[in-house]
């Protein structure tokens, strides 16, 4: 089994730019509706892309559920067709961000 490891950055516009490519299943909630399963198609320490979300409104907070992980609070930055941008309230820690990817990787494509 081979990990792909990532730097660590110093300088947040480096930061910024590091995306990794990986699809996994999560859950999403706006408001008061219920949490939607949706799929995640990329991430980095400061933000993931959600290739689709019915009903999704860019003015509202998003709180997203990764397995293995505490539950997470993002903003809608983006909108592009059907896929949307989002921002971490709070960026990941680096091992963490590692983390999902290696898992992302072990569990392969579409894993919840």
């Amino acid at each position: 089994m081979q990990h792909q490891t990532f730097p660590t950055f110093t300088d947040k516009t480096a930061n910024r730019s590091h995306r990794a490519g990986v699809t996994l299943m999560c859950e999403v909630r706006q408001g008061s509706r219920p949490w939607a399963v949706a799929r995640l198609e990329d991430i980095s320490e400061q933000g993931f892309r959600i290739a689709w979300l019915p009903g999704c409104n860019p003015e509202l907070p998003l709180r997203i559920k990764i397995p293995g992980l505490q539950l997470l609070n993002a903003k809608i930055r983006w909108q592009e067709g059907h896929a949307f941008g989002c921002e971490f309230n709070e960026p990941l820690h680096i091992a963490v961000f590692e983390n999902i990817v290696r898992q992302a990787v072990i569990d392969g494509p579409l894993s919840r």
